[in-house]
């Protein structure tokens, strides 16, 4: 009677906290991307924390606020400068699609007239049908993206109390995750319901490919696309900056990589006789841009997350048509996590299944 009891006490306890877990995620739900970037933010800079502790030892409060000064002024008060210069820009690129002054059907078409006429055969037989229909489709799909960029827009401007307000309490729980995060986590895999090895191997996973989403594939991302505005720039190609951001994004996919961008630029600009502009696109796209990965990831990486590069393709994809911004993070985690934890359990069964074949031959 007395286990019987005490089993259905048990499962009344994993039901209520499975009950009050739950309600703690719907009432924090409107602060989920908050809260995300505040714990990758406060894992990332622990590191400079834990240096600073040790100019101010015993100052936790203190150096927690210089910890978070040095993240607003190096990362924060940036990357708002240059969203407001690309909204600016994108601003411009979209009144220009309204207007008619940019017109990529009419691209297209002087792309498709210097070509060799067998490369233009090719490309008609091969599913355009035509060159207006060619022509068509790409009208359509570039004002389907003005749609989305000018709706977008608006709701950046609708929507700027609750992303301030939203801001601030990411900053707020950033402040508190630096201070007390050498003492949260532990405590966070100690109460996993798991057996400790394998709640730790997780957890050494989660930080792995943690820093090399945000360290590695972030920051290399933001180089290679500050390398193509810059390029862009220098080649006199209007809003460089929007183009460099669009390429930084395109960084994120392995398989893909900023060369999806700068590879039609250039040629565009070779077929459109400008050359030099073409070639120095495609010198700084294979030289600078292409090199930029195989040098920093090593730097910025100490040890590989042992994730296929087509897993992080698909997860990348997939994280940011769910959760957006967060996606890109989120993504290649649940690829990561789900793969260690496999492989926990073929472990597990492995080892079980050796112990059994020793008993038996025993």
């Amino acid at each position: 009677m007395a286990i019987v009891q005490q089993r259905v006490e048990s499962g009344g306890f994993v039901m209520f906290l499975a009950l009050v877990t739950i309600g703690l995620t719907m009432v924090v739900s409107s602060f989920a991307s908050a809260l995300l970037w505040a714990a990758l933010a406060a894992l990332l800079f622990q590191p400079l924390f834990q240096r600073l502790l040790l100019w101010r030892p015993g100052q936790r409060n203190l150096v927690a606020a210089l910890t978070l000064l040095i993240i607003t002024v190096a990362v924060v008060i940036p990357a708002v400068i240059i969203a407001g210069m690309v909204m600016d820009q994108a601003a411009g690129v979209y009144t220009q699609l309204r207007s008619g002054q940019i017109n990529f059907a009419t691209y297209f078409e002087q792309v498709h007239s210097a070509l060799p006429l067998r490369v233009q055969h090719a490309i008609d037989n091969a599913g355009f049908g035509s060159l207006e229909r060619a022509q068509s489709r790409i009208s359509q799909a570039i004002g389907a993206s003005a749609s989305v960029l000018a709706r977008s827009a608006l709701s950046i401007g609708a929507n700027a109390a609750a992303f301030l307000l939203a801001f601030g309490v990411g900053l707020y729980v950033t402040f508190f995750l630096l201070r007390d995060g050498d003492r949260i986590g532990p405590a966070v895999v100690r109460s996993l319901p798991l057996e400790r090895d394998v709640a730790w191997r997780l957890a050494n996973k989660f930080d792995a490919v943690v820093r090399a989403t945000v360290k590695g594939s972030g920051v290399v991302a933001l180089v290679q696309g500050a390398l193509g505005a810059i390029t862009f720039w220098i080649v006199g190609l209007p809003a460089a900056l929007l183009w460099g951001l669009v390429m930084a994004i395109a960084a994120l996919l392995p398989a893909v990589g900023p060369a999806i961008i700068w590879t039609p630029v250039a040629i565009y600009l070779l077929a459109t006789g400008a050359i030099w502009q073409g070639v120095v696109v495609i010198a700084s796209g294979v030289l600078v841009i292409g090199l930029a990965d195989n040098i920093l990831r090593p730097l910025l990486v100490g040890r590989d997350t042992g994730i296929p590069d087509w897993l992080v393709l698909v997860t990348t994809l997939g994280g940011i048509d769910l959760l957006g911004l967060s996606g890109i993070v989120v993504g290649p985690l649940a690829g990561a996590l789900f793969i260690t934890a496999w492989s926990i359990l073929t472990e597990q069964r492995a080892a079980q299944a050796d112990a059994e074949e020793e008993k038996s031959t025993a």
